[in-house]
């Protein structure tokens, strides 16, 4: 080239070559995933992913082969740009850190549901320095999602627990309080509660018990019971009837609005069983209490003439 030395143009063309390479390479690969993960849109982002960061480490070891002269230089090179970098630059290189700690461990990945740091959504993107949250409504999981797109820093795995909703146990135990009155017949309602819990959950043991034993080779999970049940409480107003069952994490909504229509209904159905809710009575033991508690006093049974 006209004005540029022989070096110079010869590192500036082989430059050239290497990002053609590569751009050329990564199109291949991506090509031929398409054609074998068309319908699979999660495999395909991850591909993607993949092949950028792995396009980018390489062009970047080739471009300093290229353009250094030896190797004595490089060392010197790496030795002064990491004690600067190390000094300025510390919250992203934990950022660094907590991706290669992501992609290696994989506490969680694309499309899971996770809480951290008090944020709770879907992850849609992972990047070098943040991964990125469609946020919903609730710590749970139960709410729907905000539209919200919230950035965190990797770094904040290392830092913060990590809660995944839809991980190697993709099922979430769910607990709905029934409570009625204390004149109803609390066993006929713990069973129309029973009967609901099964009907709308029930399906889903088996499969959570295959989801299990694969996550059992793990973790150390162990659960001796995964189908629904009622436990009974009495509280202020009433007796409680706890309904705990299994369900998806994005199912919780949908299922406990299913629960408490059929409830309500079977509820209607019954005069002997009725929600209780706060209420006032005024008790007056000298008329309605126990004889032995300070209550009216019976009156003794006349015999009966023979």
């Amino acid at each position: 080239m006209v004005g540029l030395g022989e070096t110079l143009t010869q590192d500036l063309v082989y430059t050239a070559i290497l990002i053609v390479v590569l751009w050329a390479v990564r199109q291949i690969v991506l090509s031929v995933v398409r054609r074998r993960t068309a319908d699979d849109a999660r495999k395909l982002y991850q591909w993607r992913k993949g092949t950028t960061y792995a396009a980018t480490v390489v062009g970047i070891l080739a471009l300093i082969w290229i353009w250094t002269d030896a190797i004595g230089s490089i060392s010197t090179f790496l030795g002064l740009l990491t004690a600067g970098v190390a000094i300025a630059l510390k919250d992203p290189l934990v950022d660094l850190a907590g991706w290669a700690f992501l992609i290696w461990r994989r506490p969680f990945a694309t499309g899971d549901r996770i809480t951290i740091h008090g944020h709770t959504g879907d992850v849609i993107d992972q990047r070098l320095f943040q991964f990125t949250l469609l946020e919903v409504g609730t710590v749970t999981g139960a709410g729907q999602s905000t539209g919200r797109i919230v950035h965190l820093p990797n770094g904040w795995v290392f830092s913060d627990s990590v809660t995944n909703h839809t991980g190697t146990f993709a099922y979430v135990w769910h607990e709905v309080p029934v409570v009625v009155t204390f004149e109803s017949d609390w066993r006929a309602a713990k069973q129309i509660l029973l009967d609901v819990a099964h009907e709308c959950a029930d399906h889903l043991s088996e499969d959570a018990e295959r989801t299990l034993r694969r996550a059992a080779r793990e973790y150390f999970i162990f659960y001796s019971k995964l189908t629904p049940t009622v436990y009974t409480s009495v509280v202020g107003e009433g007796v409680q009837l706890t309904m705990r069952y299994l369900v998806a994490p994005r199912r919780v909504r949908g299922s406990e609005q299913d629960v408490w229509e059929a409830v309500l209904d079977r509820f209607a159905a019954r005069d002997d069983v009725d929600l209780a809710y706060p209420t006032s009575r005024v008790f007056h033991n000298y008329v309605e209490g126990k004889p032995e508690a300070g209550g009216p006093k019976r009156e003794p049974e006349s015999e009966e003439a023979g």
